[in-house]
């Protein structure tokens, strides 16, 4: 590679034009490396034509590290302010945030948020660990809602129910994709000055009432992880919000509080803390994203809509086919102002009159090859829980819907770019296995 001249170092250290530069990059990609990283983005499928396909280009990229510079920043730097650009021009927010995954983002909403031990936060007793893993660590209370039958989301009566004075924030989780019914929690959330923050991991895309799905809360964001509709090369997160105290600090909230606009004697820049919303200082840790994290999403957030389109589609398939055997419920349609990103099929049955519960259609399915995981188990079963103090059977007790749902009436059906013979077959499967429960086989 040819080499080029430096106008200094990173962000860190900014010494300005040196004839010894401090580069931000220690160590340099070469073309080498450039040839393995194409053959791990694509690999050899057995086609007869791979080997020689490979040797033209590794030669190719051979001849163009020499005439080529070296990439020069590879973390936080202009990629990742596109990226962050593109998400808020998208969703129509003020203030975004790429992060190194949705984990790390929903952290810095709870730390400027303020929450803190015995705070109660409400959310669905249907979601991932990592939508309840930071205020876990803080010692606050998760407050398990139930959920709404027909879309497995949170439901809004419940969280009315379930608020107390010790109550600061409601955490829906847009599962599957399908939009939460989001403006009761929102009129909660006035009534009683509290937060909301939209964990819409599955949701990039969605829409509610003509909004994007993440920015309707105080916070919201989604998972770029590699199962997603869309990913960052596997990893990856983006933070939303339009609140003015909280979104300004997203940078540093990211970066363990690095503040250039600061310096202390004979250094480069101070550490300050977050400041949550009662004024009172957050340490930030580092939940920095790469330049290639960045470039991941902005070449998949490119086709972002057409990608919905075709899992909608297939919805919309699996609707059809399925709504015509009694006894299968089928996943709640689409309308021009409130979608779902489809990253998840929702099938549920009436236990009643298919002959059996999910449990068995289930088992079933898996005869037959078919691919099905019930996203995702009650939170308040897991060990963790127990072990904090919190009484499994009685929070149980307290979310009817998500028992009878989860252990006999639901569970999630994949909508990747399934092949026409692959959809036909799936929809097709779900129907025969009902059958025969229904024979009693």
């Amino acid at each position: 590679m040819s080499e080029k001249k430096s106008s200094g170092g990173d962000f860190r250290y900014a010494v300005g034009a040196a004839k010894v530069p401090w580069h931000a990059v220690g160590e340099f990609y070469n073309g080498m490396d450039a040839s393995e990283l194409v053959k791990f983005l694509l690999p050899d499928a057995g086609n007869a034509a791979y080997a020689g396909q490979l040797e033209n280009v590794e030669k190719e990229i051979r001849k163009l590290a020499e005439v080529s510079g070296r990439a020069s920043k590879l973390t936080l730097g202009k990629k990742v302010a596109e990226a962050e650009e593109t998400a808020k021009k998208y969703f129509g927010s003020k203030y975004a945030c790429f992060v190194d995954n949705w984990t790390g983002g929903m952290e810095i909403a709870y730390k400027l948020t303020g929450i803190g031990p015995g705070d109660e936060i409400i959310m669905p007793a249907v979601t991932f660990i990592a939508t309840m893993a930071y205020p876990l660590s803080m010692g606050a209370k998760i407050v398990f809602a139930d959920i709404d039958p027909e879309t497995i989301n949170l439901d809004p009566a419940d969280v009315a129910r379930k608020i107390t004075p010790k109550t600061r924030m409601i955490v829906p989780v847009h599962l599957g994709g399908y939009p939460v019914d989001m403006d009761p929690l929102m009129e909660l959330a006035k009534k009683h000055d509290l937060i909301v923050m939209e964990d819409a991991a599955h949701g990039m895309g969605g829409a509610y009432r003509g909004r994007k799905l993440g920015s309707i809360g105080h916070f919201g964001g989604f998972s770029l992880h590699e199962v997603k509709n869309i990913n960052a090369l596997g990893e990856g997160g983006v933070l939303l919000s339009n609140e003015d105290w909280a979104g300004p600090q997203f940078p540093g909230g990211r970066f363990l509080g690095l503040d250039f606009s600061r310096k202390i004697k004979d250094w480069l820049y101070d550490i300050s803390p977050l400041t949550d919303r009662f004024g009172r200082p957050q340490v930030a840790l580092n939940h920095s994203a790469t330049e290639v994290q960045a470039l991941g999403m902005l070449l998949q957030m490119r086709r972002l809509d057409e990608i919905i389109s075709i899992r909608r589609k297939a919805a919309e398939y699996m609707n059809e086919v399925l709504s015509q055997e009694e006894g299968i419920l089928t996943e709640k349609p689409d309308t021009a102002e409130t979608y779902g990103t489809h990253h998840l099929y929702l099938l549920r049955i009436d236990p009643e009159k298919v002959g059996g519960d999910i449990q068995k259609l289930a088992a079933k399915l898996a005869q037959k090859g078919l691919t099905n995981i019930t996203h995702f188990g009650p939170m308040y079963r897991f060990k963790i829980m127990k072990d904090l103090g919190y009484d499994e059977n009685a929070i149980a007790a307290t979310c009817p819907n998500t028992e009878r749902m989860f252990y006999s009436c639901y569970t999630h059906l994949p909508l990747y770019p399934l092949t026409e013979e692959q959809l036909k077959y799936q929809a097709q499967a779900v129907v025969e296995a009902v059958r025969e429960m229904k024979a009693g086989r």
